[in-house]
Protein backbone atom coordinates (compact mmCIF):
# COMPACT_ATOMS: atom_id res chain seq x y z
CA UNK A 1 0.00 0.00 0.00
CA UNK A 2 1.42 3.37 -1.03
CA UNK A 3 1.99 6.44 1.86
CA UNK A 4 -0.75 9.05 2.08
CA UNK A 5 -0.76 11.74 -0.80
CA UNK A 6 -2.22 15.19 -0.87
CA UNK A 7 -1.71 15.36 -4.80
CA UNK A 8 -4.73 16.09 -6.67
CA UNK A 9 -6.98 13.77 -8.72
CA UNK A 10 -6.51 13.02 -12.45
CA UNK A 11 -7.95 14.90 -15.60
CA UNK A 12 -11.50 12.74 -16.66
CA UNK A 13 -10.81 10.82 -19.47
CA UNK A 14 -12.46 11.64 -22.68
CA UNK A 15 -15.99 10.21 -23.40
CA UNK A 16 -16.17 6.95 -24.48
CA UNK A 17 -12.37 6.43 -23.20
CA UNK A 18 -11.94 3.22 -21.71
CA UNK A 19 -11.53 2.63 -17.82
CA UNK A 20 -9.54 0.27 -15.95
CA UNK A 21 -6.31 -0.74 -14.21
CA UNK A 22 -3.71 2.55 -14.87
CA UNK A 23 -6.70 4.30 -16.33
CA UNK A 24 -7.43 7.90 -14.55
CA UNK A 25 -11.25 9.44 -13.91
CA UNK A 26 -11.87 12.88 -12.65
CA UNK A 27 -12.38 11.47 -8.90
CA UNK A 28 -10.86 11.44 -5.79
CA UNK A 29 -12.26 8.95 -2.95
CA UNK A 30 -12.12 8.67 0.20
CA UNK A 31 -13.30 4.60 1.56
CA UNK A 32 -14.85 4.18 5.30
CA UNK A 33 -14.80 0.52 6.22
CA UNK A 34 -11.98 -0.41 4.26
CA UNK A 35 -11.24 -3.12 6.41
CA UNK A 36 -14.59 -5.35 5.68
CA UNK A 37 -14.65 -8.06 3.17
CA UNK A 38 -17.31 -5.41 0.81
CA UNK A 39 -14.80 -2.57 1.70
CA UNK A 40 -11.96 -4.46 0.23
CA UNK A 41 -13.81 -5.52 -2.63
CA UNK A 42 -15.07 -1.59 -3.57
CA UNK A 43 -11.18 -1.10 -2.75
CA UNK A 44 -10.26 -2.98 -5.37
CA UNK A 45 -12.74 -2.10 -7.84
CA UNK A 46 -12.14 1.49 -7.43
CA UNK A 47 -9.20 0.96 -8.19
CA UNK A 48 -9.80 -0.63 -11.48
CA UNK A 49 -12.14 1.65 -12.39
CA UNK A 50 -9.20 4.09 -12.36
CA UNK A 51 -9.99 6.11 -9.43
CA UNK A 52 -7.63 8.02 -6.78
CA UNK A 53 -8.56 5.95 -3.84
CA UNK A 54 -7.47 6.35 0.27
CA UNK A 55 -8.76 3.83 2.45
CA UNK A 56 -9.81 4.69 6.04
CA UNK A 57 -8.52 1.94 8.57
CA UNK A 58 -8.25 1.60 12.24
CA UNK A 59 -5.02 -0.29 11.54
CA UNK A 60 -2.75 -0.81 9.34
CA UNK A 61 -2.77 -4.83 9.47
CA UNK A 62 -6.87 -4.35 9.02
CA UNK A 63 -7.20 -5.34 5.18
CA UNK A 64 -5.17 -6.19 2.29
CA UNK A 65 -5.70 -3.83 -0.22
CA UNK A 66 -4.15 -2.70 -3.58
CA UNK A 67 -0.90 -1.14 -3.90
CA UNK A 68 -2.23 2.10 -5.63
CA UNK A 69 -4.79 2.81 -2.75
CA UNK A 70 -3.69 5.06 0.05
CA UNK A 71 -3.96 4.19 3.08
CA UNK A 72 -5.29 6.86 6.27
CA UNK A 73 -5.22 5.93 9.81
CA UNK A 74 -8.01 6.69 11.62
CA UNK A 75 -10.74 5.85 14.60
CA UNK A 76 -14.21 5.54 12.38
CA UNK A 77 -15.88 6.37 15.96
CA UNK A 78 -14.08 9.49 16.57
CA UNK A 79 -15.15 12.10 14.57
CA UNK A 80 -11.91 14.50 15.79
CA UNK A 81 -9.54 11.54 14.62
CA UNK A 82 -12.06 11.39 10.92
CA UNK A 83 -11.49 15.27 10.37
CA UNK A 84 -7.52 15.67 11.53
CA UNK A 85 -6.40 11.70 10.16
CA UNK A 86 -8.85 11.13 7.86
CA UNK A 87 -9.83 13.86 5.39
CA UNK A 88 -6.70 15.17 6.66
CA UNK A 89 -7.53 19.08 5.51
CA UNK A 90 -8.51 17.51 2.11
CA UNK A 91 -11.46 17.55 -0.20
CA UNK A 92 -12.61 14.56 -2.40
CA UNK A 93 -15.08 13.96 -4.86
CA UNK A 94 -16.52 11.61 -3.38
CA UNK A 95 -17.03 9.33 0.23
CA UNK A 96 -18.01 5.89 0.32
CA UNK A 97 -19.30 4.64 3.62
CA UNK A 98 -18.99 0.57 4.22
CA UNK A 99 -19.47 0.80 7.90
CA UNK A 100 -21.56 -1.22 9.33
CA UNK A 101 -21.55 -2.50 13.27
CA UNK A 102 -19.83 -5.81 14.26
CA UNK A 103 -22.42 -7.47 16.40
CA UNK A 104 -25.62 -5.63 15.39
CA UNK A 105 -26.28 -4.74 19.28
CA UNK A 106 -27.95 -1.40 20.40
CA UNK A 107 -24.82 0.25 21.70
CA UNK A 108 -22.35 -0.87 18.93
CA UNK A 109 -25.23 -0.16 15.83
CA UNK A 110 -25.32 3.32 17.06
CA UNK A 111 -21.98 3.84 17.91
CA UNK A 112 -21.22 2.63 14.49
CA UNK A 113 -24.13 2.48 12.06
CA UNK A 114 -25.31 5.87 12.98
CA UNK A 115 -22.73 8.15 14.89
CA UNK A 116 -19.69 6.94 13.06
CA UNK A 117 -21.50 7.28 9.78
CA UNK A 118 -23.27 11.01 10.85
CA UNK A 119 -19.25 11.80 11.99
CA UNK A 120 -18.19 10.90 8.37
CA UNK A 121 -20.93 12.67 6.66
CA UNK A 122 -20.12 16.08 8.72
CA UNK A 123 -16.84 16.64 7.63
CA UNK A 124 -17.76 15.41 4.40
CA UNK A 125 -19.78 18.80 4.03
CA UNK A 126 -17.10 20.75 5.90
CA UNK A 127 -15.06 19.56 3.35
CA UNK A 128 -16.96 20.25 0.52
CA UNK A 129 -17.93 16.76 -0.71
CA UNK A 130 -20.52 16.56 -3.51
CA UNK A 131 -21.64 13.07 -3.13
CA UNK A 132 -21.57 10.27 -0.62
CA UNK A 133 -22.27 6.64 -1.06
CA UNK A 134 -23.82 4.53 1.83
CA UNK A 135 -23.83 0.87 2.09
CA UNK A 136 -26.84 -0.14 3.73
CA UNK A 137 -29.07 -3.22 4.37
CA UNK A 138 -32.27 -4.48 2.91
CA UNK A 139 -33.22 -5.35 5.60
CA UNK A 140 -33.69 -2.25 7.17
CA UNK A 141 -37.21 -2.35 4.88
CA UNK A 142 -38.73 -3.84 8.28
CA UNK A 143 -37.23 -2.68 11.10
CA UNK A 144 -37.56 -4.47 14.14
CA UNK A 145 -33.65 -4.55 15.52
CA UNK A 146 -31.42 -1.98 16.99
CA UNK A 147 -29.28 -1.68 14.05
CA UNK A 148 -32.32 -1.49 11.45
CA UNK A 149 -33.35 1.50 13.48
CA UNK A 150 -29.64 3.19 13.68
CA UNK A 151 -29.36 2.41 9.78
CA UNK A 152 -32.68 3.77 9.08
CA UNK A 153 -31.35 7.38 11.19
CA UNK A 154 -28.41 7.65 9.30
CA UNK A 155 -29.81 6.79 6.13
CA UNK A 156 -32.81 10.11 7.20
CA UNK A 157 -29.58 12.55 7.94
CA UNK A 158 -28.05 11.52 4.64
CA UNK A 159 -31.04 12.14 2.63
CA UNK A 160 -31.76 15.73 4.22
CA UNK A 161 -27.82 16.69 3.94
CA UNK A 162 -28.08 18.29 1.25
CA UNK A 163 -25.41 16.26 -0.39
CA UNK A 164 -25.86 13.96 -3.18
CA UNK A 165 -26.69 10.66 -2.02
CA UNK A 166 -26.85 7.33 -2.84
CA UNK A 167 -28.00 4.31 -0.66
CA UNK A 168 -27.40 0.68 -1.51
CA UNK A 169 -29.23 -1.89 0.02
CA UNK A 170 -27.70 -5.52 -1.09
CA UNK A 171 -29.80 -8.90 0.41
CA UNK A 172 -27.76 -11.22 1.39
CA UNK A 173 -24.07 -11.90 0.99
CA UNK A 174 -22.31 -15.66 -0.52
CA UNK A 175 -19.99 -14.98 3.34
CA UNK A 176 -23.27 -15.27 4.69
CA UNK A 177 -24.37 -18.25 3.10
CA UNK A 178 -21.62 -20.47 3.63
CA UNK A 179 -21.28 -20.77 7.19
CA UNK A 180 -22.37 -24.67 6.59
CA UNK A 181 -19.92 -25.35 4.10
CA UNK A 182 -17.37 -27.28 5.51
CA UNK A 183 -20.29 -28.82 7.72
CA UNK A 184 -22.09 -30.68 4.58
CA UNK A 185 -18.41 -31.54 3.04
CA UNK A 186 -17.33 -33.14 6.44
CA UNK A 187 -21.02 -35.49 5.50
CA UNK A 188 -22.94 -33.75 8.82
CA UNK A 189 -26.57 -32.58 7.85
CA UNK A 190 -27.49 -29.27 7.05
CA UNK A 191 -29.16 -27.16 9.43
CA UNK A 192 -32.76 -25.48 8.56
CA UNK A 193 -35.21 -23.23 10.45
CA UNK A 194 -38.49 -25.12 10.14
CA UNK A 195 -38.77 -26.87 6.64
CA UNK A 196 -36.33 -24.68 5.17
CA UNK A 197 -38.51 -22.62 2.76
CA UNK A 198 -39.61 -19.69 5.44
CA UNK A 199 -37.43 -17.42 3.72
CA UNK A 200 -35.46 -16.61 0.37
CA UNK A 201 -32.89 -14.31 -0.88
CA UNK A 202 -31.21 -13.28 -4.34
CA UNK A 203 -27.36 -13.60 -2.68
CA UNK A 204 -24.97 -10.74 -4.18
CA UNK A 205 -21.17 -11.62 -4.31
CA UNK A 206 -18.78 -9.32 -2.98
CA UNK A 207 -16.89 -8.55 -6.37
CA UNK A 208 -20.56 -7.44 -8.29
CA UNK A 209 -21.88 -5.68 -5.52
CA UNK A 210 -18.37 -3.42 -5.32
CA UNK A 211 -18.87 -2.66 -8.86
CA UNK A 212 -22.12 -1.96 -8.46
CA UNK A 213 -21.39 0.32 -5.86
CA UNK A 214 -18.74 2.15 -7.88
CA UNK A 215 -20.60 2.54 -11.00
CA UNK A 216 -23.27 4.97 -8.53
CA UNK A 217 -20.26 7.46 -8.48
CA UNK A 218 -20.66 8.51 -12.13
CA UNK A 219 -24.56 7.26 -13.00
CA UNK A 220 -26.93 10.17 -12.08
CA UNK A 221 -29.51 7.80 -12.66
CA UNK A 222 -28.22 6.57 -9.29
CA UNK A 223 -28.53 9.44 -7.28
CA UNK A 224 -30.63 10.68 -4.85
CA UNK A 225 -32.03 6.86 -4.77
CA UNK A 226 -32.24 4.34 -2.65
CA UNK A 227 -30.92 1.25 -4.21
CA UNK A 228 -31.74 -2.52 -3.41
CA UNK A 229 -30.02 -5.30 -5.29
CA UNK A 230 -29.55 -8.62 -5.64
CA UNK A 231 -26.91 -11.13 -7.58
CA UNK A 232 -27.62 -12.85 -10.59
CA UNK A 233 -29.84 -15.87 -10.77
CA UNK A 234 -33.32 -16.54 -8.70
CA UNK A 235 -34.32 -16.09 -5.31
CA UNK A 236 -32.54 -18.83 -3.32
CA UNK A 237 -34.40 -20.84 -0.06
CA UNK A 238 -32.16 -21.97 2.89
CA UNK A 239 -33.40 -25.92 1.78
CA UNK A 240 -32.26 -24.85 -2.07
CA UNK A 241 -28.71 -24.18 -0.34
CA UNK A 242 -28.68 -27.20 1.34
CA UNK A 243 -29.68 -29.01 -1.88
CA UNK A 244 -26.93 -26.93 -4.14
CA UNK A 245 -24.09 -27.91 -1.57
CA UNK A 246 -24.82 -31.66 -1.31
CA UNK A 247 -24.68 -31.86 -5.25
CA UNK A 248 -21.53 -30.16 -5.06
CA UNK A 249 -19.95 -32.32 -2.31
CA UNK A 250 -21.34 -35.49 -3.48
CA UNK A 251 -22.85 -36.34 -0.21
CA UNK A 252 -25.81 -37.73 -0.03
CA UNK A 253 -29.09 -35.00 1.25
CA UNK A 254 -29.31 -34.71 5.37
CA UNK A 255 -31.53 -32.05 6.80
CA UNK A 256 -32.00 -31.50 10.59
CA UNK A 257 -34.67 -28.95 11.53
CA UNK A 258 -34.35 -26.56 13.93
CA UNK A 259 -37.42 -24.89 15.55
CA UNK A 260 -37.67 -20.99 15.04
CA UNK A 261 -39.38 -20.77 18.15
CA UNK A 262 -36.26 -21.08 20.08
CA UNK A 263 -35.18 -18.08 19.29
CA UNK A 264 -38.38 -16.60 20.88
CA UNK A 265 -37.80 -18.02 23.95
CA UNK A 266 -34.48 -17.17 24.06
CA UNK A 267 -34.96 -13.87 22.93
CA UNK A 268 -37.59 -13.53 26.29
CA UNK A 269 -35.78 -15.08 28.45
CA UNK A 270 -32.26 -13.23 28.10
CA UNK A 271 -34.41 -9.52 27.34
CA UNK A 272 -36.15 -10.24 31.03
CA UNK A 273 -32.39 -11.16 32.53
CA UNK A 274 -31.45 -7.81 30.76
CA UNK A 275 -32.47 -5.41 32.79
CA UNK A 276 -30.03 -6.59 35.48
CA UNK A 277 -27.15 -7.52 33.20
CA UNK A 278 -25.54 -6.32 29.73
CA UNK A 279 -24.56 -9.09 28.82
CA UNK A 280 -27.91 -10.87 28.79
CA UNK A 281 -28.81 -7.93 27.02
CA UNK A 282 -26.99 -8.55 24.29
CA UNK A 283 -27.43 -12.13 24.11
CA UNK A 284 -30.89 -11.42 24.13
CA UNK A 285 -30.64 -9.04 21.10
CA UNK A 286 -28.34 -11.78 19.13
CA UNK A 287 -31.45 -13.82 19.69
CA UNK A 288 -34.02 -11.51 18.28
CA UNK A 289 -31.10 -10.76 15.20
CA UNK A 290 -31.45 -14.57 14.61
CA UNK A 291 -35.02 -15.37 14.61
CA UNK A 292 -35.27 -12.12 12.22
CA UNK A 293 -32.97 -13.73 10.20
CA UNK A 294 -34.67 -16.89 9.87
CA UNK A 295 -38.34 -15.80 9.26
CA UNK A 296 -37.87 -12.66 7.02
CA UNK A 297 -37.04 -13.30 3.20
CA UNK A 298 -33.73 -10.53 2.06
CA UNK A 299 -35.81 -9.65 -1.43
CA UNK A 300 -37.62 -6.27 -1.91
CA UNK A 301 -40.84 -5.59 0.29
CA UNK A 302 -44.08 -4.65 -1.45
CA UNK A 303 -45.62 -2.04 0.60
CA UNK A 304 -48.63 -2.67 -0.75
CA UNK A 305 -48.91 -6.23 0.49
CA UNK A 306 -46.66 -6.12 2.87
CA UNK A 307 -44.65 -9.31 0.99
CA UNK A 308 -41.61 -10.03 -0.08
CA UNK A 309 -40.95 -10.12 -3.90
CA UNK A 310 -38.54 -12.17 -5.93
CA UNK A 311 -39.61 -10.25 -9.02
CA UNK A 312 -39.20 -6.67 -7.47
CA UNK A 313 -36.11 -7.24 -6.19
CA UNK A 314 -33.14 -5.55 -8.65
CA UNK A 315 -30.13 -8.18 -10.32
CA UNK A 316 -26.69 -7.02 -11.17
CA UNK A 317 -23.45 -8.93 -12.10
CA UNK A 318 -22.96 -12.43 -12.78
CA UNK A 319 -21.15 -14.07 -10.21
CA UNK A 320 -23.68 -17.24 -8.49
CA UNK A 321 -23.80 -18.99 -5.24
CA UNK A 322 -22.54 -22.41 -7.27
CA UNK A 323 -19.71 -20.43 -8.63
CA UNK A 324 -18.73 -19.60 -4.97
CA UNK A 325 -19.55 -22.51 -3.45
CA UNK A 326 -17.68 -24.45 -5.79
CA UNK A 327 -14.21 -22.14 -5.62
CA UNK A 328 -14.47 -22.78 -1.61
CA UNK A 329 -15.05 -26.54 -2.47
CA UNK A 330 -11.68 -26.91 -4.06
CA UNK A 331 -9.73 -24.07 -2.22
CA UNK A 332 -10.62 -26.55 1.06
CA UNK A 333 -7.74 -28.35 2.25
Amino acid sequence: MTKPSSQPASPAPASGEESGPGAHRAGAVLLFGASGTIGQAVARALVAAGYRVVCVLRRPADAELPERCELRLADATDAAAIERDAFAGESFDAVISCLASRTGTAADAWKVDYAANKAVLEAARRHGVPHMVLLSAICVQRPLLAFQHAKLAFEKELRESGLTWTIVRPTAFFKSLSGQLSRVAAGKPFLLFGNGELTRCKPISDGDLARYIVQCLDDPARHNRVLPIGGSGPAISPREQGELLFKLTGKPPRYRSVPVGMFSVAATVLGALGKLSRRAAEKAEYARIARYYATQSMLVLDPATGEYSEGATPESGSETLRDHYARMLAEMP
